[in-house]
């Protein structure tokens, strides 16, 4: 029987996703670990079920006017849940916060540092004393009037426009113009107005070219067009848009993140030649503290910035402010992001930094009594730096709070003081509490996936290194903080790539080996002019034997609940054409676009295929709710009256990617994808399953299964950004038997990762560091797992060498 003073937070009846009706009871003042396969319902428990009822009820207090302006979760689906206090939620958010949101707002360490120039700092003589709100490039009173505050101004060169002046306006000339219609518009526009567009562009009048590429002017004129034979021709009236007013407009204004990618290839960002990138207005500028300006401080890392703060010395004001920015940085630093400095853009950081940051705010906010629900906190980290989060995650508990992690990590798992294992297995075949109690409790749960890898059991043979089919070599990499590194990727193997956080293994993957590769360079060439600043690399080898690259990350693969797991695959056209080809479908006209929720025709048009309508509550916050017409079905009674296999276009979106295999058994094209998907370890997704819902993991794996099912041509090289993130070991073993089949299959694996046991797994490991920011960025050895994990001087070495001896 709960007391009012109840040690436990006991939930009865849980129902939410695929929980099936469980009960368990979780002591206070802990700290607990949730663990299981993905899919099996531990997140749906910390989450969907804890999490969503305490701020349930915490909303619940709030008056009805403000509980308007607050994005809320709905009630969960749950019997009953006595003991909960107030909850605080640190999820893997992958949102994409503006390019005005940095490390410093993130963390509020902005706001003090600006307090600080603005009470202590060196102004110069006769000059008034400013408000903080002047050294904020985000504030009318602060920002550079020039750049607004961006610190950079966007410029474009008759070189970035026309890349190929042998080629005629009409051949293609202005390569930054649209194409299709639009682009033909401006061509026959430019005609109409009397310049040549058919003579190469190098042969025609500079002053002409000039106008062309780069007038503000927007004449209207009457365009005859040629069309083919036989088509009606019309003249219309036409309006010229230059080039640069074309792709400036793209740039800053289209909503297609294609269209802006586009047209960013033909512009260069330079530093504001008024603010020279410092995005402050001068009167900000000319105060310093300690002899640095705050734009000086901010791009310091944030160990740098410490000492410089601890040297500064000063009055009572600036002693007061410097300790209270100190004690701000310390768990910043302490949880491994050092690194980081004020002004690093939000849009930069993984996921793991950002709920790292926020966990080091929640150090400083002084609560008690509260429940700490965080998702993966060890996601992005080296071995080296889970320690240091274990050591915040116990000051949290000693504070005199709860802490329930979700959590895939078995060093963070054996730290546990509870243990709450679902299962056994994902999707319908999990949502079962296996066991709740100490973890050493795990041992006795025979259906446990967790238990094998949280005990030590027999070590796996040991497995020869393959020996590599050839190298790619870049000389003079220099991006970021990789300093004039020379890096040598094998071909033919599986490559990891690991070092601490910052060190600079993204950098040199992600971006410059990617960068190298998708550029297609010759072999044995240097890059063309202008090349080192966009991939920073000085030149490269070994390219010619590569034939196509696939760069796989967690990035959402959709930002709409329109986006799901079939359309991101192709499998729902495959499956809308078995619709379109039943008897009943023929028999009524339809086509394979009618089985579609994105277009008019056969969706429920009361939702636009949403399936849930907004309702709005006067005084009380929005809600959703189920379409009451189609119920959450999507489509209309017409569309739906079609079945395949007695189900219809609504019940096999609702299938698991598992039940769908069996369904669809017999269409090849449906088999080849589902497949891939089932190899992935995703077998547990619905095929409707919104990319809203997807965890950065599972978005991964969604892009390495649809390539899976392509045809293979040539020599691949895939590169991979942390693809165990999210994942339980066990469906580690799952993902690393599929990228272990492409090495075998000829192609080429490198993979940035920190799971030591896929390091250890490895053909060849490179490792970077030794530290991270300024004290990293360089190869500090490289070779076999065996090698590396004997190499003095490398963080990895030890975690390895320990990995290895577990098997």
């Amino acid at each position: 029987m709960p007391t009012p003073h109840d040690p436990y937070v006991r939930v009865r009846g849980a129902r939410e996703h695929n929980l099936r009706s469980v009960d368990v009871d979780i002591p206070r003042d802990t700290l607990t670990v949730f663990t299981g396969v993905s899919g099996s319902g531990k997140s749906s428990l910390a989450f969907g079920t804890i999490y969503a009822e305490a701020q349930r009820r915490y909303f619940e207090s709030v008056a009805p006017y403000a509980r308007r302006l607050i994005h809320q979760v709905g009630a969960p689906a749950v019997g009953e849940i006595t003991g909960l206090p107030p909850a605080v939620s640190l999820e893997q958010r992958r949102s994409a916060p503006g390019s005005r949101s940095s490390v410093g707002t993130v963390t509020t360490l902005s706001n003090s540092l600006r307090m600080l120039f603005s009470r202590a700092g060196d102004y110069p003589a006769g000059a008034e004393r400013l408000d903080s709100d002047a050294f904020s490039p985000n504030t009318a009173a602060g920002a550079c009037p020039e750049c607004h505050g961006l610190g950079t101004v966007h410029r474009t060169t008759e070189e970035l426009l026309v890349p190929d002046p042998s080629l005629s306006i009409r051949e293609g000339a202005i390569a930054a113009w649209p194409g299709a219609w639009q682009g033909k518009n401006l061509r026959d526009v430019l005609d109409a107005l009397g310049h040549d567009v058919d003579r190469p562009w190098r042969e025609l009048d500079p002053r002409a070219r000039e106008w062309i590429l780069f007038t503000d002017e927007q004449p209207v004129v009457t365009v005859h067009p040629v069309r083919d034979a036989g088509r009606i021709q019309r003249p219309y009236q036409g309006t010229y848009m230059s080039a640069r007013r074309y792709v400036m407009h793209t740039f800053a204004d289209s909503r297609s993140r294609a269209l802006r990618a586009k047209a960013e290839r033909f512009l260069t960002g330079e530093p504001c030649p008024v603010c020279r990138g410092s995005r402050l207005r001068p009167e900000a500028m000319a105060v310093t503290f300690a002899g640095r300006t705050i734009a000086d401080l901010v791009a310091l890392p944030l160990t740098s910035l410490t000492e410089v703060l601890r040297a500064a010395g000063g009055d009572g004001t600036a002693r007061v402010l410097t300790a209270d920015l100190l004690a701000r940085i310390e768990p910043v630093s302490e949880l491994g992001l050092g690194y980081l400095s004020l002004d690093r853009t939000a849009p930069t950081l993984s996921s793991g930094e950002l709920q790292r940051l926020r966990l080091a705010t929640q150090l400083r906010s002084g609560l008690f009594g509260v429940v700490y629900v965080l998702d993966e906190p060890s996601a992005g980290l080296h071995p080296a730096d889970t320690e240091a989060l274990l050591s915040v995650l116990r000051r949290l508990r000693e504070a005199g709070n709860s802490v329930f992690v979700v959590e895939h990590q078995m060093d963070v798992v054996r730290q546990a003081d509870w243990l709450v294992d679902v299962g056994p297995l994902a999707g319908e075949h999990g949502g079962r509490v296996l066991h709740s109690g100490p973890p050493e409790g795990l041992a006795a749960v025979a259906g446990s996936a967790t238990r094998r890898f949280l005990f030590a059991g027999e070590p796996p043979p040991a497995r020869e290194p393959r020996s590599p089919a050839g190298w790619i070599v870049l000389h003079g990499v220099d991006r970021h903080n990789v300093r004039g590194v020379d890096a040598s990727f094998p071909l033919g193997v599986l490559t990891a790539v690991t070092g601490v956080s910052g060190s600079g293994k993204s950098t040199l993957v992600g971006q410059v080996l990617a960068g190298v590769l998708a550029g297609r360079r010759t072999a044995d060439a240097a890059p063309e002019p202008g090349a080192p600043v966009a991939h920073g690399c000085a030149s490269a080898r070994g390219l010619d034997a590569v034939d196509r690259l696939v760069q796989v990350d967690q990035r959402p693969i959709g930002r709409t609940p329109r986006s799901n797991l079939a359309t991101y695959t192709g499998l729902f056209d495959v499956v809308r054409k078995l619709f379109a080809g039943t008897e009943a479908a023929r028999e009524r006209g339809y086509r394979a676009g009618r089985f579609s929720f994105n277009v008019a025709g056969g969706r429920c048009e009361t939702c636009q295929g949403e399936g849930f309508v907004s309702v709005e509550l006067l005084f009380l916050p929005s809600t959703y709710a189920p379409c009451p017409d189609c119920h959450g079905a999507r489509y209309n009674p017409g569309t739906l009256e079609v079945t395949l296999r007695g189900l219809t276009i609504a019940e096999v979106l609702d299938l698991t990617v598992e039940a769908a295999a069996e369904f669809l058994a017999g269409t090849p094209a449906a088999e080849r994808s589902l497949r891939a998907l089932l190899d992935v370890g995703l077998g547990y997704l619905r095929l409707g399953q919104p990319a809203t819902e997807l965890s950065g993991g599972e978005a991964q794996r969604i892009k390495l299964a649809t390539e899976l099912q392509r045809v293979r041509r040539g020599h691949t090289v895939y590169l991979l950004d942390e693809p165990t993130t999210g994942l339980h070991p066990a469906d580690v073993e799952v993902l690393m038997r599929q990228l272990h089949g492409l090495v075998d299959a000829g192609d080429t694996v490198v993979a940035v990762e920190h799971d030591m046991a896929v390091v250890a797994g490895a053909d060849h490991v490179i490792d970077m560091g030794p530290g991270g920011g300024d004290r990293g960025g360089r190869i500090v050895a490289t070779g076999s797992p065996s090698q590396v994990a004997r190499a003095a001087g490398s963080l990895t070495a030890s975690y390895l060498a320990r990995a290895l001896r577990a098997g």
